[in-house]
């Protein structure tokens, strides 16, 4: 579990699966983070069991205020990168649900995610991918310090790859 001052990162729970419906049914949510619309709470349930609670590093973006899981930041599971990554290097993905948009959430998690990889997973570097379109997504990966690297294409997406390196 990781902290910051509004949130906590903690492994997913098949209890958070009505809030992830919540949030991730929201067609601009799942369209710009690349993955489908999930179309029922039992589509949520399975993505938790099948997916989140087996990805290490994968966490739920938690409100400490409500604890109600908002969002999801992390590690992309190995062989599941939309580029390829060098040594020591992962690739970070993350979203969160539109109400909590231009807020500063996504950009607090991402420097927790930051901290935890650089202290306790000790790599050399980390890549973010994001559609093309997502300005937002952009915008933080460039706040956390992400250098744009290239443009790319990920499953016909226009899409940027973003790098930062711990050395």
């Amino acid at each position: 579990m990781i902290g910051t001052d509004r949130l906590i990162l903690r492994p997913w729970q098949l209890s958070d699966a009505e809030a992830l419906y919540k949030y991730a049914s929201e067609p601009r949510v799942s369209e710009l983070a690349m993955w489908p619309c999930h179309t029922s709470v039992e589509m949520s349930r399975s993505v938790i069991e099948s997916f989140f609670i087996p990805a290490e590093h994968t966490f739920a973006i938690v409100l400490k205020e409500t604890q109600e899981a908002i969002g999801c930041i992390g590690l992309v599971p190995r062989g599941g990168e939309h580029h390829p990554t060098g040594n020591n290097e992962r690739e970070a993905g993350y979203w969160v649900g539109m109400p909590y948009w231009n807020m500063g959430i996504t950009t607090e998690a991402l420097a927790a995610l930051i901290e935890y990889c650089r202290a306790h997973l000790r790599l050399d570097s980390l890549i973010i991918t994001t559609d093309l379109r997502n300005i937002a997504s952009r915008r933080v990966a460039e706040k956390a310090g992400f250098s744009f690297i290239s443009y790319i294409d990920v499953e016909d997406i226009p899409s940027t790859l973003y790098r930062l390196s711990f050395k």
